[in-house]
């Protein structure tokens, strides 16, 4: 079988990335929204918006797991702390 290679280009405004520290997930019969949030008191922001197929979002699922796996043979167990502190979300659009 034949794979075609598909060139990606990343921007100069997205090299860089954004950071997270929340990430609020829904989902509808047709997609998944995924909200990337750097919550950082008095308020949060919404940094990235990803919305992606339900096929899509499990092979996101099936990608993360296994590169989290690769990522604890190499370096160790990733700590997990505990349950972050409880704060509601509301959004608006300013």
């Amino acid at each position: 079988m034949n794979e075609k290679q598909i060139p990606i280009e990343i921007g100069n405004e997205m090299v860089g990335g954004v950071y997270s520290n929340v990430a609020v997930i829904s989902h509808s019969e047709n997609e998944f929204i995924t909200d990337f949030i750097l919550a950082h008191p008095p308020k949060g922001k919404v940094n990235a918006r990803v919305i992606m197929s339900p096929a899509h979002a499990k092979r996101l699922l099936k990608a993360l797991q296994n590169n989290i796996n690769m990522f604890e043979k190499k370096f160790g167990p990733i700590k997990e702390s505990g349950e972050p502190p409880k704060f509601g979300i509301e959004f608006s659009n300013n």
